[in-house]
């Protein structure tokens, strides 16, 4: 953690220099959330931390460096060194008033604004010069320091005070919009648990998460959150997962039932099975995707970053031409007023707005997605939302349910009843972990025998193998039963079709049938609305589920019966077609949908309880099983953009309007101070409107 950094040009200064040092291999500072994150190198030795904070110090002295186990301890001093910055500021402020009371151009007055100017500014001279010393010119504290230098050289002491004392108020009351800022992102995550109440022989033991270990059990009372993952083993209650899902309608849990951490207990008391660690938990994870998304830097962060590493020197050179180029050539020109006015210049053309309010903007829209139950990992891939043209589905457990449920048995005749085809379905589908699979089983509702299952193999895209009782036994789709040259009788209802045969001998088949969700259509109407130009579903069904599936929901385009490679190769072929600034989407929940999400420009994995392959290799995370929330993302992101474009078009606009009226001798520096230090605030103030999303 960097307690203090409420500089975005400080948090490049500091990337860029850790970045730099022997054993570091990647660094990244994110500015919104305060945090340096490295990858050291396994030769660099155990001591780095204490390196790091040496180079952060010598970059940055009044920055505070801790481990984030150390953070919450050292916020404690951003108090005292608020107080200690007023103290002299007042004390600054009094001796400048003192020096207008003593006779005009008399020594006396030089000293006391000379005075005035060293306890209000001397800080900020300092780190100046010593950031020359080390290379590093052009900053806002150089700025600051020239213009107010120069102000005393020409004779406009009050001036060279009044700046630094209003750029310093003006730094106050911009760390406190910051840190404000941040606190109200921070809040909306508020979820990580502070204890456990361990079961154990003497009773609960209140002890911290990270000391947990699965399979221990652990007891939730009324109104405490759950901290770790895991199975309730005992009680029933009623959570809010409002903190993981956005949603505020409260969910019915018991016996059998899985909870994550994250989730509040309202009424009974649990006792829950702990699965996971705490690093492993979901409360864990979505706190790491929240704090390190920032290391994802959007475009126009990273324009922002570069625009303002040049557009500094820049304005030094401009500011030097001005003061001394027009005394030379024209005639009458008095070098003092045109120093003036290249210090008021330079006073003006400080890049603070920029590079504070941009990051917190992006990071506004993420902290708001997070409250949506949306999970964006980086604030490139919010700000790709905004060009998505594709939006490219899975059909089962993404645009349906994925609770599949036996409709119809058809025995193929003979000997075999609906009864016998069923049980050996259960039995050759026992081990597979597919929703269609786990309707069988409890269709047959039987206890199920391993030693009965033989050389159980899984078939992608096809079915599964095995011997059952001997007899080998294989259930799948129509696919399977062509491949292995068996007869069958094709069932013509709509749905999923298992087909079940014996020692190559067909027996019969299976429908089983899976829910649209109910806001799946409502999900593609606001895709078309948000400019998405096609819709497609991709599913390895059958291509009469499909198409039954995209009829009702009014999807633009369908490919069915597919293997988890073909959906890479329809990815492929629409990624052709669409233009190069135009994005495409994928959102999907299985294991089998990876590779399309890592294929995609944007990879959108549907549910918290979705496969954990699926987050992993995801852009973004639907913490709830609505595929509405797509939409909803998008619109945080055009959001999220807009107020950032206000932000950039505000700050540019009005510097350029007083850089225009500085170089004119219109502008004074109380004017140039306005310029810098209230476009900062006013900027920052609006990047906060972005975490004031409503839902759809």
């Amino acid at each position: 953690m960097l307690n203090g950094l409420d500089c975005g040009n400080c948090a490049r200064k500091i990337e860029d220099g850790v970045a730099g040092m022997k054993g570091i291999e990647a660094c990244s500072v994110n500015f919104a959330t305060s945090t340096l994150t490295v990858t050291v190198a396994t030769s660099s030795g155990s001591d780095i931390s204490s390196e790091i904070k040496k180079k952060v110090n010598a970059i940055e002295p009044h920055i505070k460096v801790a481990l984030k186990e150390e953070a919450s301890q050292r916020e404690q001093g951003g108090d005292k060194r608020i107080q200690k910055t007023l103290a002299r500021l007042a004390a600054g402020t009094a001796c400048g008033a003192a020096g207008f009371l003593v006779p005009a151009g008399g020594m006396a007055e030089w000293l006391l604004f000379f005075l005035a100017y060293l306890i209000i500014g001397g800080d900020v001279v300092f780190r100046a010069v010593k950031n020359i010393f080390q290379g590093r010119v052009f900053d806002e504290h150089f700025l600051m320091t020239i213009a107010t230098a120069g102000a005393f050289i020409i004779g406009q002491y009050p001036e060279g005070v009044a700046v630094m004392l209003f750029y310093q108020i003006g730094e106050l009351f911009q760390g406190a919009a910051v840190s404000r800022s941040r606190k109200s992102i921070s809040d909306l995550m508020d979820i990580r648990p502070e204890y456990a109440n361990l079961k154990t022989e003497g009773g609960a033991v209140k002890v911290s998460p990270e000391t947990v270990a699965p399979g221990d059990v652990i007891i939730i009372r009324p109104g405490e959150k759950i901290p770790l993952d895991g199975q309730v083993a005992e009680g029933r209650s009623m959570v809010d997962t409002s903190a993981l899902t956005g949603e505020s309608v409260p969910r019915e849990v018991g016996p059998g039932k899985e909870v994550l951490s994250g989730f509040v207990n309202k009424s009974g008391v649990l006792e829950v099975k702990v699965e996971k660690e705490y690093g492993e938990s979901t409360v864990s994870k979505i706190l790491n995707l929240v704090q390190n998304a920032g290391s994802r830097k959007a475009k126009t962060e990273n324009f922002i970053t570069k625009f303002a590493r040049y557009y500094t020197p820049f304005v030094v050179i401009i500011a030097l031409l001005l003061a001394f180029v027009p005394p030379l050539v024209i005639p009458g020109a008095s070098l003092s007023d045109w120093v003036y006015r290249a210090l008021v210049f330079l006073v003006i053309s400080c890049p603070c707005a920029l590079v504070v309010s941009i990051p917190l903007g992006f990071f506004g829209g993420i902290g708001a997605a997070s409250k949506a139950g949306i999970l964006v990992k980086g604030s490139n891939y919010l700000e790709a939302l905004n060009d998505v043209k594709y939006a490219v589905f899975d059909k089962t457990g993404t645009l349906t349910k994925g609770e599949f449920a036996v409709v119809k048995l058809s025995p193929a005749g003979g000997e075999i009843k609906e009864e016998e085809l069923l049980e050996y379905a259960a039995l050759a589908e026992y081990h597979s972990g597919h929703p269609i699979a786990e309707s069988i089983r409890v269709a047959y509702g039987k206890t199920v025998s391993p030693e009965d299952i033989k050389d159980y193999s899984e078939m992608p895209g096809y079915g599964v193998k095995a011997v059952v009782n001997g007899k080998s036994v294989l259930a799948g789709n129509a696919k399977l039963m062509k491949r292995e040259h068996i007869r069958y009788q094709e069932e013509k209802g709509i749905g999923t079709v298992i087909y079940v045969a014996i020692d190559h001998e067909f027996i019969g088949s299976i429908l089983i049938a899976d829910d649209v969700k109910e806001d799946a259509r409502r999900a593609i109407s606001s895709l078309k609305k948000a400019g998405v130009a096609k819709t497609v579903m991709l599913t390895g069904d059958a291509k009469e589920v499909g198409e039954a599936v995209a009829e009702a929901l009014d999807i633009d385009e369908v490919h069915a019966e597919l293997l988890p490679q073909h959906k890479v190769d329809r990815i492929e072929e629409l990624d052709k077609q669409k233009l190069p600034k135009e994005k495409l989407l994928f959102a999907g929940d299985g294991i089998n949908d990876t590779p399309v999400l890592a294929r995609a420009d944007i990879g959108i994995a549907m549910g918290g309880l979705g496969s954990d392959a699926a987050v992993e290799a995801a852009d973004i995370v639907i913490m709830t099983d609505q595929p509405s929330k797509i939409a909803e993302a998008i619109h945080i992101a055009k959001r999220t953009r807009t107020i950032v474009w206000q932000n950039i078009i505000f700050a540019l606009g009005i510097k350029g309007v007083f850089l225009m009226l500085g170089a004119f001798g219109i502008a004074t520096m109380w004017e140039a101070v306005f310029s810098d230090v209230g476009v900062t605030l006013l900027a920052v103030l609006n990047a906060m409107r972005v975490l004031n999303v409503k839902e759809l």
